[in-house]
């Protein structure tokens, strides 16, 4: 038993520190060192639990408005005539006008508005329990990458990362006259 333990040991070592160093030949001539190092009587101690691999922490909070490149709204200045241009992208699934749904629900007066508010539009579950308030810094970091602020929502979009194309686009919502 005691063998048992000191060679499931040294095979954990000898992974562990094949991870670490890139799997070089060192890591291997450690691990022999290790495996003729190690008395046969005496027990090995048990290694210390590898750290686990980072596991995406779920969407960002409904008031968390970080975005994935670091950029804030604030930091531009958005126009609403590049913003239209921006827009024709999404003209395919939205539209500005009030009460008029297509694949996407309208987007008139987004800016303030409940997620999932949108009447006769049949929101994904996710979108509808998000619990956000489209301010434009939300917008901001949701048209970054969709899917990381509302996993399972239906807007197949993979999401825009020039942040000067999503300020632009934020100032075309808010007044897309």
């Amino acid at each position: 038993m005691v063998k048992l333990r000191i060679l499931a040991s040294v095979v954990a070592m000898s992974a562990l520190m094949a991870a670490c160093s890139g799997g070089g030949s060192e890591s291997s001539e450690t691990a022999k060192t290790a495996e003729t190092a190690a008395p046969a009587a005496a027990p090995a101690a048990a290694p210390a639990p590898a750290a686990a691999p980072a596991v995406a922490a779920g969407p960002p909070a409904a008031d968390d408005v970080t975005t994935l490149d670091g950029t804030v709204l604030a930091s531009f200045t958005g126009t609403a005539a590049a913003g239209k241009a921006v827009f024709a992208q999404c003209r395919t699934c939205h539209v500005t006008d009030a009460g008029v749904n297509k694949t996407g629900p309208s987007l008139n007066g987004i800016i303030g508005r409940k997620s999932g508010s949108v009447p006769g539009f049949a929101y994904s579950p996710a979108n509808a329990a998000s619990g956000i308030t489209w301010t434009k810094e939300k917008l901001f970091q949701y048209l970054e990458k969709p899917q990381r602020v509302i996993p399972k929502t239906k807007m197949i979009y993979a999401g825009l990362t020039d942040a000067q194309k999503r300020a632009d686009l934020i100032a075309y919502l808010e007044n897309p006259a």
